[in-house]
This record gives structure tokens, C-alpha cells and sequence, in this order.
């Protein structure tokens, strides 16, 4: 199979590491010299057969609101060309024997070719069909296709068929009440698309019959209000109170709330007596982005299982199941998919398979679905990882239930994703006040000739004798009663308090001042880290230049104990809090080696091509500590950032880092910083320690790779310009200039009581630049981070009292600086560094400037542009507080992060330099 097949050709090959075991390779011993041999002495007819399987869907009756034929279809009465059974040599008087060809019952008689072709049709050509025929593995195939022809040859019972009648009947309830309560809100409702209430329905009994633990979903907007009040437990008067402009959380949570269409469920459900945990994300408008959000929490309860790619024996499939919910129009359309479908069998990444329902519309907002992708289907991007795929018709429920057992147990069983794609149709707009005659009024005048799907699929029912039509409105009013009883308890409704539970019991939202913490740890612990790092099992052959470079000079640098370089302060870091019991997670590209070269956490056999983790081998001598996942990702930043998050906001045990390539990188996830981490915790309640660390600095690289956009990520904190910042700020931004400070960071970030999200700006040039140094006594305990360091040579060469310009800045910049203050004997002037930018420290800078009671002259230097890097955030911030003026030195206003010239690039930096000191 791909995965294996990929897996066989990487790092890890055979004995994999935490967070990544290997998939046991199994031998298919085919299909049994019987089938083999029926195939073979009928092999035309299976020819035929094997037609239906790959081209029936192609003519199905997949559409309920068909209005235009498809350019491929053949005319009226007539057969698609490879569904012609005479194409293939058989003639109508054929009989023919189907089993061992067809999954058939063991009693069926001989078939004549049109009762044959009447069973092919109806299996493959009818309301629901499957597609096959890009799927590699035989295995597979056969798996597919036999169950596949096994689940529309069952029928479903009266009960099955009243309980789905039930629940599609209350959701249009749900829609019509609303229609009628709250007339001028944009609901996002479920009409059209009633029928997924049949794919919950059996999803939540085959959770029950496989022992699921933990469902974890991500869906949009669209009907979701209906699944959460209809099936999920949410309470109608929590939706009722928030159309009628009620916040969502108690009174003295720190939120500004958000939508109802955004909400999300945390609850036990029990189907058939048998229980499990319900986790339905909170979605941004943004469509699609909580996909990788929904495989980060999936994973990370896998983590806490210690199951799934967690467990050590492997001998069963994860208990945690993740669920994407797509629009049609969105999945082919928005490249988060095709990441998350790359990540889908990649190690780190992998949560054993994902069931995907995509809600077919047939149109997106005003677009038709042939302008809207270049494919024949929306669910075309699957076959890129050969995920079966399976096309209902929305008018059949029973056949979505079927459909939705059987991908639960291929996942199940192979352990990959499976896509269901539901075609169904949208009753309104783009909303309910939206009107879609105006650009789709062909469609929509066979949507409003039409009845809705539950009307539909109760008459076939009350046809049936399954159900009369008192059963259907007693339903309908049933409904109706509870949601007239909920509306007129919403106003003594009481939000619930869905937050600082379970794993995040203990932590809590911060108070309004910034605290410190003690994150020092004694040298004595750090140096028997530090050798373990890079300790090696014997026989394995390491990199010659890693020997020199890496593991013998962190060895002398920690044996000297004065020269702690950053590489060596992050391992020291890591280890320390692995020590503690905290788990490490590491992600981002090429992240093993670092892309400077400068980390080398994993190591690579250059005989065997096997990796080791030397800290997971120290972590293993205890039995309460945590271990280190490094996670090479594929090469994406939006869905890695995004599975990242959905990691850090289920595991608070967990410090888990993304490391951009280079700075600038962080931009191809623009929609998860600005919609999950930065906001994430004031619209929803939902904290997150999840750290960015984004290499920067201008060393004459030009735009690309010189700036991590500091200045973004300071804008959209919520840092105040008058009044001093606490710790509860939506987002940490550091620009660390040692590596104590660094590693005084990432260790804060698991000792205190709560979780924000930190940004670092990360160094390049700083990872091997001699001066960029920490000795032991600043790791030493009682030792913490400090948002502030003041210049070093204060009362040394550096007179306070003659010093008449104070220079902050900030990172790199100041060993730019200090070098040329030093060259050129400066003593006049002073340099205060600012660790922190935000929160901003306002009573840290007051104290340094309290030292030069002669300066005059205030200055923040930098090397960004004017209009980028921190000036614009520190200005108000110094002045308004600090009740000075500033200056700015640094480069003027650009269009761009910098120039592409290497002479223009000294040039500037040389007067940036000049300025800021003579």
C-alpha cells in the first residue's frame, strides 16, 4: 500500500520512534484459487462486471435536483457504451452464476444477463455508486467491492427507518421554527441537506459497536445548529439566547464571544449502551481551516490514550476517530485540503484514517459547480491518496447510514481516509436572507418545485406502511413543543462554564499584571542533559562533521559551562521539562536538523538510514517523564500550523512548537494565526500554549527570509498603549537576545498556571555568533526569564552618569550594535534590550532609564523599515507610559522587507548604525 510504501523509503524504516510506528506489513494471499479460477472461466462476464464498478458512477442517479445532463450522458434509453454487456460477448440468453464474481447471497440462483444487468445497475447505477478504479491496492479493491455490494443488498429495518425519519423531520422543525422566530438571522441552516442527520445517526452507532473513545469533528456552518440541538445535547435556549444578542459564556469569563454557527460540544454520548467523548471544534468562517485543526486534537487524544501511533505494541487500531465535514464548493477549492490529505499517512502527522462527508450543494455562495472546480467531482482531490470514495444521492438516507457503516469499518480495518460525497442541494441562499434565483435560476426553480428531503422520505415511508401521516405531524409538533418550551427558557437560561475542565483542570485565564516564574534548573541536572543529547547507542555511525561539530563541542561547551550556545540552552530546555513530565512537541520542516543546521535533536544512521532521539533515551530511564515527538512536516505551513494548534488546545501537558523555516514562512498560515491562536481564546474560550518560532534577521538575503513580520503579529495582539500589560494578553512576542533567555521561555510557557500562545523571533546569525553566549549561573535556579536586560557594561565603561542617549532595541540588532560601540569606544551612549515587546514592560524599561539620570536622548533603533518591525508598537507605548520622547533610527519606509542589492544592504546598515550611535 502507498503509506508502506513510503514509509519504506524514510527516516525510521523499521523501528520507528515516539509518535511513529511503522504499519506491520501483511502479505494478501489473493483471492483463493476458487474465485480465481470462477473469474477466469467466466472472464468476460467479470470484464462486464468490473465495467459497472468503475464507470457506473458515471451515470447514477446521484442528483436530486438534476436539471441539465451531463456532456458524457448517454440519451434517453440508452446504455453507457462499457456498461453494454454484448461489448463484451455475452448475449441475452446467457445465465450466469454471480457468486464468486459478485458478493452475492450463497443461495443466488443462476441470473438471466437482464436480471444480472437489472442487480449491476441497481448496485452501481443507482442513488448512491462507488468509485474503484484508482485505488492500487487489490486488497482493497476487493474489500470494497464486496462489502460495498453486501450493504445495498441488506434492508434496512421499520425501527432504522423511523428513527431516521424522526430525525431528518426535526431538523427541518428546527429550521422552520427558526424561520418563523428569528426571521431576519442568518442561520446557515440544514434545509436541502437534511440527510446528514442519517450519517451522524450511524456514525454514532458503529462508534458504540468498534469502542470509539473519542470522535473528534470539524465542520462548518452549514446545519450545524441542526446537529448540535438534534443530536449532539446542545440546548436549543443556548442557541434561542444567542440570536437574541446574549453572550455564550458566564458572566466573568474574559471573552468577547462569537457567532452561534461557530459553536462547538465537548459531551459523552451513548448509543447501545456503549459510551464515548464527543468533540465538535469551533469553526471560523474561514472554510475548511478547522480540518487540520480537528487531526491535531484527534492526535493529541491519541496521545493522552497512548494509543493509535502512540502505542508501543501497535496490535490494534486507534480508538480516537477524526471526522471532516466539507462544503462542495470549499474542499476542491481551498489548498488546506490538499495539505491535509498529504499529511493523511505521514509520520507525526497520521491519525489512522479520517471519514469525510462532503454536504454537496451543488453551489457555492452564487457559484454553479462547474465554474467552481475543474473536476468532474468535488470529491476528485481523494484520489491523490487513493481514499475510496463513495457518491450518495441526499434523497436516500438509508443509503448514506450504509455508506457511513462501511467507511467506518475500512478505516477501521486499513486505517486510512474514506469520502463520502452527499449530493443534496441548498433550499435558500447562501443564507436565509439571500436571494439565489438572481444568478442560479434554474436550479432553484427545481429546488422550489420540488418537496424537501424528510417530506420526501416520509411518504416513502407512509407508502410503505412503515409510518401514516399522524406519525409524521406528531413528529413535526413534538418538535415544535420542545422548541417553543426552550425559547421561553432561554431568558432564564445560564450559560455553562465549558472551559478549565478535565486535562486543563488547575489552569485558568490570568490576572491583569505580568508574573514571574522560577525557571531555573541546577547546572549539575543541565550538564547530565546536555551529555544525553547527545549520547549515542554503540554501532551507530554518525555524520563525521556532526562528531566534530555538534556532539563533541557540546560536550566541551557544557564541561566549560560558560559558553552555552542556543541549540544547546533548547535541548537543555527540552530535557529539563521532559524531566518534569511535560511532553515535547517539535514540528515544522526539516525541523530534526534545524534548518541552519544548528539543532541535530534527531540523528541519522549513516549505514542503516534509522533515526535516534537521545533524549527519548534519557526520558526512558524515567518511568513519570515525558518524551519528545520531532515532526518532520511535509511542506506546508497553514494545515501544519493548524494540526499543531488542535495539539496544544487538547494537550496543556504538552509544549508544542512550530518552527517556520525562515520567518516570513509563518504567512502561508495567515488564516490559522489570525483566526485560531491570536482570537481563539477571547471568541471561544479556548487557550493554547502553542509557540512560533520564526528565524529573523536582515543579513542581506533580500525580501524573501529576512523578516519574520514582527510588526503582524504585534499588531494583532491586544496590547494597550496607556495602561501597562498583564499576562493576559491574547499572544506572547519575544525577541530573545541569549540563550538563557530562550530557554527561560519555552520552560515558562509549561510552569505557570496558564497557556497564552508565544511568538519567538527566532535568530539565524545569532545561532553560531560567539558573543551569543550564556554562562551556567544564568540557568541556575532562581533564575527567570527578564523582559528587560540592561546594558552589560553599566558601571563598567559605561558611566550612568555620563551617558546622554539611551538606545533601546531589540534581538540580533543589538550585537550589531555592541560590536561597533566597542570598535569605535563609544561610552556615552547606553543599550537596553527589550526581551519582551509584548506584553509590553513598561515598569522593566522605567527601571533601566531611573539609571541614567543625565540622558537626554531616548532612541529605538532597529533594522527594519520604518513602517515594519516594532517602532510603531513601542513608540506610543514608551511615550505614553514612560513620559518620554523617542527617536526612530533605522531604515525608512519600504514597500518591501529589504533591498536586493548587497551594497545598498551595507550601505543601510551602516547608516542605521551611525545614526543610532553618533
Amino acid at each position: 500500500m502507498l503509506g508502506r510504501l513510503l514509509l519504506s523509503r524514510g527516516y525510521h524504516s523499521t523501528k520507528g520512534v515516539f509518535g511513529s510506528r511503522p504499519r506491520p506489513t501483511t502479505r494478501y494471499e489473493g483471492l483463493g484459487a476458487a474465485v480465481l479460477e470462477k473469474r477466469n472461466a467466466n472472464s468476460n462476464v467479470y470484464r462486464w462486471i468490473e465495467a459497472y464498478r468503475n464507470h457506473g458512477h458515471r451515470v447514477a442517479s446521484i442528483d436530486p435536483v438534476k436539471f441539465w445532463p451531463a456532456a458524457d450522458e448517454p440519451a434517453p434509453g440508452e446504455k453507457l457504451p462499457e456498461l453494454q454487456y454484448a461489448r463484451y460477448g455475452l448475449g441475452p440468453g446467457d445465465r450466469i452464476d454471480p457468486r464468486g464474481l459478485l458478493n452475492v447471497p450463497a443461495q443466488q440462483q443462476p441470473l438471466t444477463m437482464a436480471e444480472l444487468d437489472r442487480l449491476l445497475a441497481r448496485l452501481y447505477c443507482g442513488t448512491c455508486s462507488i468509485e474503484l478504479g484508482f485505488i492500487e491496492s487489490e486488497e482493497e479493491r476487493e474489500w470494497l467491492a464486496g462489502r460495498y455490494e453486501q450493504l445495498f443488498q441488506h434492508e434496512t429495518t421499520e425501527t432504522e427507518r423511523r428513527e431516521l425519519a424522526e430525525l431528518m423531520l426535526k431538523s427541518q422543525a428546527f429550521d422552520q421554527f427558526l424561520a418563523v422566530k428569528f426571521p431576519t438571522v442568518k442561520r446557515y441552516g440544514g434545509e436541502g441537506a437534511e440527510s446528514m442527520m442519517a450519517f451522524y445517526w450511524e456514525l454514532f452507532r458503529c462508534a458504540g459497536e468498534h469502542e470509539l473513545s473519542n470522535v473528534v469533528i470539524g465542520m462548518p456552518h452549514r446545519g450545524k445548529l441542526n446537529v448540535l440541538t438534534t443530536m449532539f445535547g446542545t440546548r436549543p435556549a443556548k442557541i434561542f439566547k444567542k440570536f437574541k444578542g446574549h453572550p455564550e459564556f458566564p458572566a466573568d469569563a474574559q471573552a468577547m464571544c462569537d457567532i452561534a454557527s461557530h459553536f462547538h460540544t465537548s459531551t459523552d454520548i451513548t448509543v447501545g449502551g456503549k459510551t464515548f467523548h464527543l468533540n465538535m471544534l469551533h469553526n471560523p468562517s474561514h472554510l475548511e481551516a478547522v480540518n487540520p485543526v480537528s487531526m491535531g486534537k484527534a492526535r493529541a487524544k491519541q496521545l493522552a490514550h497512548a494509543d493509535g501511533p502512540y502505542d508501543a505494541l501497535g496490535t490494534k487500531r486507534s480508538s480516537v476517530l477524526n471526522v471532516q465535514v466539507h462544503g462542495d464548493a470549499a474542499f476542491p477549492g481551498q489548498g488546506i485540503n490538499q495539505e491535509c490529505l498529504m499529511m493523511a499517512n505521514v509520520p507525526h502527522y497520521e491519525v489512522e484514517g479520517t471519514v469525510h462527508l462532503i454536504v454537496n450543494n451543488q453551489v457555492g455562495f452564487t457559484t454553479p459547480a462547474e465554474r467552481g472546480r475543474s473536476t468532474r467531482y468535488v470529491s476528485d482531490l481523494a484520489k491523490a491518496i487513493m481514499a475510496p470514495v463513495v457518491h450518495v444521492n441526499g434523497d436516500d438516507p438509508e443509503a448514506l447510514a450504509g455508506v457511513t457503516k462501511m467507511a467506518i469499518e475500512y478505516r477501521q480495518k486499513f486505517g486510512k481516509d474514506f469520502f463520502i460525497d452527499l449530493n443534496c442541494f441548498r433550499r435558500w441562499g447562501h443564507n436565509e436572507l439571500d436571494d439565489p434565483t438572481m444568478t442560479n435560476p434554474l436550479l432553484y426553480k427545481v429546488i422550489h418545485a420540488r418537496e424537501s428531503i424528510p417530506d420526501r422520505y416520509a411518504q416513502r415511508l407512509i407508502a410503505a406502511g412503515v409510518l401514516d401521516q399522524q406519525d409524521v405531524d406528531a413528529i413535526s409538533k413534538s418538535h415544535q413543543n420542545y422548541l417553543n418550551a426552550e425559547l421561553q427558557a432561554c431568558e432564564q437560561y445560564e450559560p455553562e462554564r465549558s472551559y478549565f475542565g478535565k486535562q486543563w483542570a488547575g489552569l485558568q485565564q490570568p490576572g491583569d499584571e505580568v508574573t514571574v516564574w522560577n525557571t531555573g534548573v541546577d547546572y549539575r541536572l543541565l550538564a547530565h542533559i546536555g551529555e544525553e543529547s547527545v549520547k549515542l547507542p554503540e554501532g551507530f555511525t554518525v555524520h563525521p562533521h556532526l562528531q566534530k561539530t555538534h556532539i563533541d563541542a557540546r560536550k566541551k561547551r557544557l564541561a566549560e559551562g560558560q559558553k552555552i550556545d542556543w541549540a544547546t540552552a533548547e535541548a537543555l530546555a527540552i530535557g529539563s521539562l521532559m524531566l518534569q513530565g511535560f511532553n515535547v512537541r517539535l514540528s515544522g520542516e526539516d525541523v530534526g536538523r534545524g534548518t541552519f543546521s544548528q539543532r541535530h535533536a534527531m540523528l541519522v544512521d549513516q549505514q542503516t538510514n534509522e533515526i535516534y532521539i537521545p533524549l527519548n533515551a534519557m526520558a526512558a530511564a524515567g518511568p513519570n517523564a515525558g518524551r519528545f515527538e520531532l515532526a518532520n512536516s511535509i511542506l506546508s505551513e497553514e494545515a501544519v500550523l493548524g494540526f499543531e494548534y488542535g495539539m496544544a488546545i487538547d494537550s496543556p501537558t504538552s509544549l508544542v512548537l512550530w518552527e517556520a523555516q525562515f520567518g516570513d514562512f509563518f504567512n502561508g498560515a495567515q488564516i490559522i494565526v489570525d483566526t485560531f491562536l491570536v482570537s481563539g481564546e477571547t471568541k471561544w474560550m479556548v487557550c493554547n500554549g502553542l509557540v512560533m518560532l520564526l528565524p529573523h534577521g536582515y543579513d542581506g538575503a533580500a525580501s524573501e527570509h529576512s523578516s519574520c513580520r514582527m510588526e503582524r503579529f504585534l499588531q494583532m495582539t491586544d496590547s494597550r498603549e496607556t495602561t501597562p500589560d498583564g499576562d493576559t494578553v491574547n499572544l506572547q512576542v519575544i525577541n530573545p537576545t541569549t540563550p538563557a533567555q530562550y530557554f527561560h521561555a519555552l520552560r515558562r510557557q509549561m510552569i505557570r498556571n496558564f497557556r497564552k500562545p508565544m511568538v519567538v523571533v527566532a535568530p539565524k546569525t545569532l545561532l553560531r555568533l560567539s558573543d551569543c553566549v550564556s554562562p551556567h549561573g544564568e540557568f541556575a535556579p532562581g533564575t527567570h526569564f527578564l523582559p528587560v536586560l540592561g546594558d552589560p557594561e553599566h558601571g563598567g565603561r559605561i558611566d550612568p552618569r555620563r551617558v546622554r542617549r539611551v538606545v533601546l532595541c531589540s534581538g540580533k540588532h543589538y550585537y550589531t550594535l555592541q560590536s561597533e560601540r566597542k570598535a569605535r569606544q563609544v561610552d556615552d551612549v547606553a543599550l537596553v534590550r527589550l526581551e519582551s515587546l509584548c506584553p509590553f514592560p513598561v515598569q522593566a524599561v522605567r527601571d533601566e532609564l531611573s539609571k541614567y539620570p543625565n540622558a537626554r536622548e531616548f532612541v529605538w533603533s532597529q533594522e527594519e523599515q520604518r513602517n515594519m518591525g516594532a517602532w510603531t508598537f513601542v513608540q506610543p507605548r514608551f511615550e505614553n507610559m514612560c513620559e518620554r520622547r523617542i527617536q526612530y533610527r533605522g531604515r525608512p519606509e519600504a514597500a518591501t522587507v529589504a533591498v536586493g542589492v548587497s551594497q545598498w544592504h551595507v550601505r543601510e546598515s551602516e547608516e542605521v548604525i551611525k545614526t543610532t550611535l553618533y
